[in-house]
């Protein structure tokens, strides 16, 4: 089966309501994890090299979050190759999507995926997390595989200054141990943790969703 083909199957096991938009997701998807493979060889993006293993355990990794994230002002913390964040801008063009990567040459890759798939919703920012401020009002703050719970929190809760609601912090895990869990403390409080089922993927992946509590 042809990379596109499961591509294209991979959307339909997800079972999400895709926005229509003027250019074809599978494809989109299909030009990202080709640049992802041609900049592998130089620089190492990630460890892993196929790009139909890359489908299962990036993109498809990433997009099977979308039912649980609001937008439309996403922040990617660490974003490495652009996961999650830049399937979600795919999926997703009526979404702001931030990408915070401070390794040069990963924010370097970022920013030419972006010029070259053209992805206007895509801002890269190749800073440390603790340097930027937001400049709008942040709905999602998501994380792939940037720290653990506390210092994620404790690196991003300024900014969510402006969400009178408090917005929402998203933690992609593997699984997460119970001392990991304890880390997050009030005024902040986990809403919930869900167990994501990935198409193509045989492995737990969790969701953690974390709230502020607003008087």
């Amino acid at each position: 089966m042809s990379l596109l083909a499961q591509i294209s199957q991979s959307l339909q096991a997800l079972g999400y309501d895709f926005p229509q938009q003027a250019r074809s997701l599978d494809e989109l998807i299909q030009q990202y994890l080709l640049r992802i493979e041609k900049w592998n060889k130089i620089h190492n993006l990630t460890a892993i090299r196929n790009p139909q293993d890359m489908l299962y355990q990036h993109v498809m990794d990433s997009l099977a979050v979308l039912p649980h994230i609001q937008g439309p002002n996403i922040i990617d913390v660490g974003s490495g190759a652009g996961l999650p964040g830049i399937p979600l801008a795919l999926a997703r063009p009526d979404w702001q999507v931030s990408l915070v990567e401070s390794n040069q040459k990963k924010a370097s890759f970022l920013q030419q995926v972006k010029i070259e798939l053209a992805l206007q919703n895509v801002t890269v920012i190749a800073k440390r997390i603790e340097d930027i401020h937001a400049e709008h009002t942040v709905d999602t703050i998501i994380t792939r595989a940037f720290s653990d719970l506390g210092d994620f929190i404790q690196l991003t809760q300024s900014l969510m200054a402006g969400n009178e609601d408090g917005g929402c912090w998203v933690a992609m895990k593997a699984s997460c141990s119970d001392a990991e869990l304890q880390q997050v403390r009030a005024p902040f409080s986990i809403e919930n943790i869900v167990t994501l089922t990935v198409p193509g993927l045989n492995a737990a992946r969790q969701l953690i969703i974390i709230k502020k509590l607003t008087t």
